[in-house]
Parts: structure tokens; C-alpha cells; sequence
């Protein structure tokens, strides 16, 4: 019972995701550091309120602030990227590319966590970083896929921010607490952006982005809700299901309609992400 209820909020935690990304690109032409910003604004109050009211069960680690400033530097640079690709690319291509972020979450555990990168695993990312040229298709002209490649370093960003969180966790630094903590350094580190270069923004355009943060926001409650209910080898998967989800979107919305190589690309990467998936299970079984 309680795995089929993490599956169920894994999914709810997708279609949310999916529906920010809807929101980022229905706010038109607002620059891209002024929807980041919405997007942690909410997220910040929203992780204050439930830090405050189970600050007196923690004591954060002071010597976790320096992981968790890179984190949040990091993190960051992560959504600017992956906001500014879902407003020049489709929105399944935006997508996919910002969830090979698992497979950059190993790379980078290997150097943080010293966690070793197993023979599977490399051949995995290996496979899904090929799966990346089918939806970037680069080609002499790099103006003609700079905004994928820009897409993909959200992806390898928002893999280095989560191999941060696992550094973080060692630090017995509450999950609120690090949320907080990230939304608010991203807020403060917008505002000299938003002085110089705020652009005014019709009713509309207010309440899509506050749409836009809100669903973030349940997307990241979805996600700590599925991992409390089941483990990671038995949800985690079902997070791929987010670029199902942004191509339906993409189509019945905006007409949008992968070409024949992002299609390819996807099914690439998710194969991977599920052979992963397949192969710790696998290892846990027997190690169990």
C-alpha cells in the first residue's frame, strides 16, 4: 500500500514539475531571472513556515554552510539555464534535457561523496549523454544549439545540486532548512538583476508565475511525500514520466511536436534512467 502511494505522489510530483514548466513558458516574454525569482519566492516562505515550526527538533551543523552556499550557487545558475531552455526549446526537449540530471548526480558523488561509479552506471551515462546529441543536434552552426546546450547544463547543474544535498544530509542539516535556505540565497542573489532589468509584467503574467512557484513548490512536497512513503529504488523511475507529461502539454497546448531525433533521444535516455533503475534494485536484493 504505502509503495503505491509513493508511486501515486511520484506522479503527482511529475505532472507539478510539468505544469511549472507550462506556467514558465505561458509568462511570455518576462525575462528569465525574473521567473527564477518567482519560482523561489514561494518555495522560501513556503520551506520557512514548515522549518520554523520544527526548528526546536534540529540543530544545523554550522559546517555545513559552505555546502550549502555552492549548493544554492549552483542550484541556481541550474534553474536560470533550465527556465531559459523551456523558453527558446519545446517543451518535451527543455524537459528531458533537465532530467539527465541523475546521471550527472553520480559523476559528481564520485568527487564529493567518493562514492564509487560502477561499470554500469558509466555505460549508462555514456548511453544517455548520446541520447543528448539526438535532442541537441549539434551542427556547424553552434547558434543552432546553443539554447540545448544551454538546456543540458541545467541538467549537469541541477546533477552537481543534488550530489551538494548529499553532502548536505551528512551534515544532519534538515531538508526545510536546506530548501530555505537555497530559495532565500536565490532571491537575495536576483535582486541587484531585478533593479537594473525588472520588466513590468501584466496581471496575467503576475499570477501565471505565482502558478508557476506554487506548482514548483507542490512538486517539491510531491517528491519528499513519494521518498516517505517507499524508497528511491521503488519510486524513482516513475520521475521520468515528467517528460510524458511535458509533451502532452507541449502538444495540446502549444502544438508542439518533437522531431524524429528528440524522440530517439528521449527513448535513449529514459532507457538508461530504467536500466539504472533495474540494475540498484538488483543490487539491493542482494546485498539485503
Amino acid at each position: 500500500m504505502n509503495k503505491t502511494k509513493g508511486i501515486i505522489y511520484m506522479l503527482m510530483a511529475s505532472i507539478s514539475f510539468a505544469l511549472m514548466f507550462v506556467m514558465v513558458f505561458y509568462a511570455g516574454d518576462v525575462p528569465t531571472i525574473q521567473k527564477a525569482f518567482f519560482r523561489n519566492a514561494i518555495a522560501f516562505f513556503v520551506a520557512v513556515f514548515f522549518y520554523t515550526r520544527d526548528a526546536k527538533r534540529y540543530k544545523v551543523d554550522k559546517k555545513g554552510f559552505k555546502a550549502l552556499t555552492i549548493r544554492s550557487m549552483v542550484g541556481l545558475i541550474a534553474v536560470i539555464c533550465n527556465f531559459y531552455a523551456v523558453d527558446h526549446l519545446i517543451l518535451a526537449d527543455a524537459n528531458i534535457l533537465t532530467n539527465t540530471n541523475p546521471f550527472f548526480a553520480i559523476i559528481f558523488s564520485y568527487f564529493l561523496m567518493k562514492e564509487k561509479v560502477k561499470p554500469y552506471q558509466m555505460a549508462s551515462i555514456l548511453i544517455a549523454f548520446i541520447g543528448c546529441l539526438f535532442v541537441i543536434k549539434p551542427s556547424f552552426e553552434f547558434a543552432e544549439y546553443l539554447d540545448a546546450l544551454i538546456g543540458l547544463l541545467g541538467g549537469i547543474l541541477a546533477g552537481a545540486a543534488y550530489a551538494y544535498l548529499r553532502k548536505i544530509g551528512s551534515y544532519n542539516i534538515p531538508r526545510s532548512y536546506a530548501v530555505a535556505f537555497f530559495a532565500g540565497f536565490s532571491c537575495i542573489a536576483l535582486i541587484p538583476f531585478l533593479i537594473f532589468n525588472y520588466s513590468n509584467m501584466t496581471v496575467n503574467q503576475w499570477a501565471i508565475l505565482l502558478l508557476a512557484g506554487i506548482f514548483a513548490t507542490l512538486g517539491q512536497f510531491f517528491i519528499t511525500s513519494a521518498y516517505y512513503y517507499a524508497p528511491a529504488k521503488e519510486v524513482s523511475v516513475y520521475m521520468y514520466s515528467q517528460v510524458i507529461f511535458a509533451a502532452i502539454f507541449g502538444l495540446v497546448l502549444f502544438k508542439q511536436i518533437p522531431d524524429l531525433y528528440s524522440i530517439i533521444g528521449y527513448f535513449i535516455i529514459i532507457s538508461m534512467g530504467v536500466f539504472m533503475y533495474i540494475m540498484k534494485r538488483r543490487e539491493d536484493e542482494i546485498n539485503s
